[in-house]
């Protein structure tokens, strides 16, 4: 067995032993439940960790992560988390979070076979191709490619909030609200893309409208 394997076990030891020394019931109380008002969806990217960059504590943040931060409603992976974290958690706040030097939005710009990644990777060309005019504008490469990072976020965005779920519990209760974020790995600050969610919700509405009114205001009633 790798010694770094084994150092794993050690580090786990070391924090179960820091957490008890400041709590005694610490685990007893996680253990019970869990009331998160985040649903934090990013890439599986090991630099862009959801609880360290936020700060957050154990039972704070529902976490999703795939390749390039994607919310496809064909993944069942992503719709499944989506789905519990509104209907069953209420989470009031849906974060899509991509970061700069993102290596599934770097391949999905390379004209390459890639395999299995193909069609994963083509959510994210899909990305280019609608912003294609704005980011063919941008002749510096880096820049180029952070831009299509941010954009790619606003359009994972989208598609949360095209979700019946979504749309259902927000005119309900006026929650979840959806945020577009990018990690900046340069710095280690967290860029809020001030996505305009009821805007998003009220320009998609005509087609995107998955609620029937009527259902919905007479639970809001109940």
């Amino acid at each position: 067995m790798s010694q770094s394997y084994e150092v794993i076990f050690e580090n786990n030891r070391k924090w179960v032993e820091s957490k008890l020394a400041d709590n005694p019931d610490f685990f007893h109380e996680l253990a019970k439940t869990q009331t998160p008002e985040y649903l934090y969806i990013g890439c599986s990217d090991s630099r862009a960790t959801a609880e360290e960059l936020m700060g957050a504590k154990p039972g704070e943040v529902f976490v999703h992560r795939n390749i390039a931060n994607i919310v496809n409603t064909l993944d069942m992976s992503s719709t499944a988390v989506i789905q519990y974290a509104v209907e069953h958690l209420k989470v009031k706040h849906i974060i899509v979070c991509g970061h700069y030097n993102c290596g599934g939005v770097k391949a999905a710009m390379t004209p390459e076979d890639l395999g299995l990644l193909n069609p994963w990777l083509r959510n994210i060309r899909d990305v280019y191709r609608l912003h294609q005019k704005e980011l063919d504008s941008i002749s510096d490469e880096s820049q180029r490619y952070d831009r299509l990072v941010e954009l790619n976020v606003q359009e994972q965005c989208i598609n949360v909030v095209k979700m019946a779920c979504v749309q259902e519990r927000y005119i309900l209760e006026e929650y979840p609200v959806v945020h577009g974020w990018v990690f900046d790995l340069r710095t280690g600050k967290i860029i809020d893309l001030e996505i305009d969610f009821e805007k998003i919700l009220k320009d998609i509405q005509k087609i995107y409208n998955l609620t029937s009114s009527d259902w919905v205001m007479s639970r809001k009633t109940k």
